[in-house]
Formats: C-alpha cells, structure tokens, sequence
C-alpha cells in the first residue's frame, strides 16, 4: 500500500509550504510585531507535514462513517463563531481556545468536502431527482448563510464553488442546473440588498479604483510590486514595495505580490506551475480512485486549491475584486495550512488504497 504513496505530490507541497516560509520571512521580518511569524509557519508546516501523513495512513473509507457527523461539527463550530465569536478586523470568524484562535471555516471546508462526497456518493443513483437535489442544496444553504454572516464573502464563494463543483460532476441533469442558475438571478437583488458596505465598497473599487484612491491604495501597491518583478526578481528580501511596506497584508492576502516583485515573472511561474501540478496530481487521484466517495474527496480537495489560486492570483492583478482569499500553501496562516495538507492526506489515502493501476 505505502508503494502507492505519491511522492512528487508530496515532494510539490513540501516545496510549497518552503517557499512561502521563506516569502513570509521576507515579508515580516523587518516588522516587529510579525518577525517571527516564519518561525510559525515553519512550526505550523512541520504540523502540516506530521497531519498529511497520518491523514494518509488512515483509511479514508472511515470518513463515510463520520460524514454526518463532520456536517454537524460544522454547524456547530459556526454557530459558535456567530454566538461566542472574536471580532478582528470587523468580521466575526474566529474561536478563542486559549492556546491560539482558530477559523473554523478552514477546517469548515474540509469537513463540507467529505460530507458531500458522502451524500452524492450515496444517492449517486438519484442525484438526477429535482428532491434530492433540493435536499442537498438546503443542506448546503444553513452553513454557507452561517458564514455569509460573520461577514465573510469570500469564504462563502467558495464554499459554493466547491458544492457546485462537486454537484455538476455526480451528474445533475442540465435542466436542473439552468433552474439553478434562474433561481440565483431571481434571488439576486434580495442578496445585493444584503451586501456589507465593504463588500459594495470592493466591487466599486474594482470597477473604478479613482472613485477610492486611499481604499484602492493596496490593489495599486501590489502592481506595482510586481511590474517591478521584471524577468529575474528584485532579489530575495530586496523588494521595495515589501521591504519599505508600502504593501500591506504582504504576508497572506498579498504574499503573490511578494514573490512577483522579489523573485520576478521567471519565479512566478515556476510558483504557479508547481501549484497546477499539485492540481494535477489531484485529478490523476480522482481518475484512480476505487469509488466515488474517494473521487468526489480528492476532486472537492483540487477544485479548493485551484479557485483559491485564481481568486488570490486575480486580486493580486487586480482582474477580480479583493476578497481576502489566501494563496494555498504558499501564504502565513496555521489553520489554513495545516487543514490544507490534511486534506491532500486523505486524498493521498485515495490513491494508496486504489486498485485500479499503479500510479507512476
């Protein structure tokens, strides 16, 4: 079984999780209050590493068993946040456990990936029924309506990504999937009507950046890092726009802003490659597993990483609206890293369990 392992999966995500600790180090360590943070991402990847393994080892058949369960540990956790909930930066999404404050929704979208793959798996036989696609469809509505509130925008964009991703591939009927689409357009200026002034503040900014220079200040700072970028790079730790701050939230959100304008177009390429092969290696996963439970697992795990690569990557060229969206692997934070590589684990446990064909 271990010779199924997929190494240069691995291998791609170890070199990922390096990158972005030598990039927040470049980041933060000119600030004072942050200049440990890549000491915490190197502890937090050590972390990441240990849960990917042992999420490999663990036969991720079990996880039918705890997918409802999963989905109730979710509710709960967001319920929590919305009732008990720390406030930091106006938005209501972490839980204080004493030691450290978590978001749940990292951990959230794992937990949603498994129990989806479990539903549609389960009724995979009639997922084509308009019944069991509403029933999943309400499911999906009480956490992504938890998460909208805390506000959080982003996060509930993708959550519903990845529910749709994952609903279209069990092979809804297209008649359906245009109901679907009519609905959301009918319900839309009921949501418009429900947006946080900075969510509206966002999308104007993105439509017309002069109407609010000072809020469009970051958007225009990370362009420039990365027109500054050239072919080669700054050099490591020399950029300008990181290194005299005039970047902010260069750590997480704008962490692509720092490698475009230290290590320029060349390195930003390879950065992007390497993520797509991880996307890759995901789907070549999929294409092995031995059910449909273990495909819909690692399919949900790919779609995440790919959206969340798009989202962030557009911010950063101001294509898309800011979200506050991180780039997988690569940006500072322990609750996102260490449930990402927890679920590139289980989609690891998919491929060493498969019996299909060996995988070069």
């Amino acid at each position: 079984m271990i010779r199924h392992f997929d190494r240069p999966l691995f291998f791609s995500v170890l070199l990922l999780c390096g990158i972005g600790i030598a990039m927040t180090y470049s980041a933060t360590v000119t600030t004072i209050a942050l200049a440990d943070y890549w000491q915490r991402q190197l502890v937090f990847t050590i972390l990441g590493a240990i849960a990917l393994v042992t999420a490999a080892l663990f036969d991720y058949r079990h996880l039918e068993l705890l997918a409802q369960p999963s989905y109730i540990l979710l509710m709960a956790s967001l319920l929590a946040v919305y009732l008990v909930g720390e406030v930091k930066s106006g938005a209501q999404r972490w839980l204080n456990l004493g030691v450290t404050d978590v978001q749940p929704t990292e951990a959230g979208k794992f937990l949603l990936i498994v129990f989806l793959a479990w539903y549609l798996s389960r009724f995979q036989d009639r997922i084509r029924r308009l019944s069991y696609l509403i029933g999943i469809i309400i499911l999906l509505l009480l956490p992504l309506g938890l998460v909208y509130v805390q506000p959080d925008l982003g996060m509930t964009v993708t959550l519903a990504f990845i529910s749709g991703t994952l609903i279209l591939i069990s092979g809804v009927r297209l008649v359906h999937v245009l109901l679907g689409l009519a609905a959301g357009a009918a319900t839309w200026p009921i949501l418009r009507g429900t947006l946080q002034d900075y969510m509206v503040e966002r999308i104007e900014i993105f439509l017309d950046p002069a109407s609010n220079p000072d809020a469009a200040f970051n958007v225009q700072q990370a362009l420039i890092s990365i027109g500054n970028g050239g072919w080669i790079g700054m050099g490591w730790g020399e950029g300008s726009q990181n290194q005299l701050h005039f970047l902010r939230v260069r750590h997480t959100d704008f962490i692509f802003s720092v490698i475009a304008e230290e290590l320029g177009f060349i390195g930003t390429v390879l950065v992007l490659l390497l993520l797509f092969f991880v996307i890759w290696r995901l789907v070549r996963i999929a294409d092995l597993a031995q059910d449909q439970f273990g495909r819909l697992i690692t399919l949900g795990v790919a779609s995440l990483i790919f959206f969340q690569t798009f989202v962030n990557v557009g911010m950063n060229l101001a294509i898309l609206p800011v979200t506050g969206m991180t780039l997988p692997f690569l940006s500072y934070g322990g609750s996102s890293l260490v449930s990402m590589m927890v679920a590139v684990g289980l989609a690891q446990s998919v491929v060493m369990r498969h019996r299909k064909m060996d995988f070069a």
